[in-house]
Order: structure tokens, then sequence, then C-alpha cells
């Protein structure tokens, strides 16, 4: 089973990129975002408890999450693997996604992480903000934030998953093709 960890600052293009591994290597996406208004919508357990924490203006706590992911593994155990996008995002979820990984025998194959120049990253999040009319990619105080924020949260995965062989930078730099083939390159070492 090809379970990849797709990592990568606002901007990086995750979002194009999995798209294009999931379509190529038949994998599941596992967006914990949409997920969990998937359980809010169906009104499931889950989603009722987590609605709990974020009527309170909470964050939803890790067990809840890892319940729901949980679950859409169950959901999917005929899949060939899964990508997880916004997930694990520290180093506590992550040693939690393997130990429920290794309930099924799995496990993470690898982080992927793109690699893209901080010019480039604040040039596509304005583009981006252009077309999407999203608020927080159209000020540049934000966007620069969003990528310190996400530079010191994921020093201690990329640690993580570095000291388990699995991390693998990308250059995220170049045309979506130029950077698809880059991670295909490395997907198919896997096999």
């Amino acid at each position: 089973m090809l379970n990849i960890v797709l990592f990568g600052p606002p901007g990086a293009g995750k979002g194009t990129q999995a798209y294009k591994l999931i379509e190529k290597y038949k994998l599941v996406h596992l967006s914990t975002g949409d997920i969990l208004r998937a359980e809010l919508a169906a009104k499931t357990k889950l989603g009722e408890e987590a609605r709990k924490f974020m009527d309170k203006g909470e964050l939803v706590p890790d067990e809840v999450v890892i319940g729901m992911i949980r679950k859409k593994l169950n959901d999917n155990s005929e899949a060939n693997g899964f990508i997880f996008d916004g997930f694990p995002r520290t180093k506590e979820q992550a040693k939690a996604l393997d130990v429920l990984l290794d309930e099924s025998g799995n496990s993470i194959t690898a982080m992927l992480a793109l690699d893209v120049e901080h010019a480039e990253l604040v040039k596509r999040l304005l583009n981006r903000g252009k077309n999407s009319g999203r608020a927080d990619d159209q000020d540049i105080s934000i966007i620069e934030n969003r990528v310190i924020v996400y530079h010191n949260e994921t020093k201690l995965l990329i640690d993580y998953y570095s000291e388990q062989g699995k991390f693998s930078s990308i250059n995220g730099m170049g045309t979506i093709d130029e950077i698809f083939k880059r991670l295909c390159q490395k997907v198919d070492t896997f096999y």
C-alpha cells in the first residue's frame, strides 16, 4: 500500500499535485478538512463530537480527528493507498497516525515536501487571490505569516520522517508537469 504525506507551504501546489497523483496511482485523497466537513454534514457521532469543540471556537482534539481518519481508512480498505493532506501537522499526530496504520499492517511510505522559493510562493498566492477572491491570498503580511507558520510547524515533522528515512524534498519550481514528473520519479522508487 502506498501511503504518502504530501507537504508544502501555502502556494506550493499541493492540491494540484495531489489530484494528479491520486489519478495516476489510484489513491484515496484523505484531507482532514474534507473529512471533517463530511462528518459534520452527515451528522455522524464523530461529526457531532467535533461540532462541540468547533462551536466553542476550539480545535478539534486529535483523538476525534484520528477517529475520522480511522473510519475513512476502514471505508476504503481496498484502496491502493492514501495521500494524507493536512494531517499530520504535529509530531504527536504523526505518531498517532503511525499507530493507526500499524493496526492494519500498514505505514507511511513517504513524506514528500514540495520545496518552493519564497518569492515564488508569494507570487503564486497573490495570483491565486486575484482569481479566487480569497482575502488571505491577497494580503502580503498574511501570506508571509502563513509561510512562517508552515515552516515552524513542519520542522519537527521533517525531522520525524527523516529519522525514519521517509522524508524527501521535491523541487516545486517549474511547470505543473515538471513538478509532477519529479514527484512520480520519487513515488516510482517505492514500487
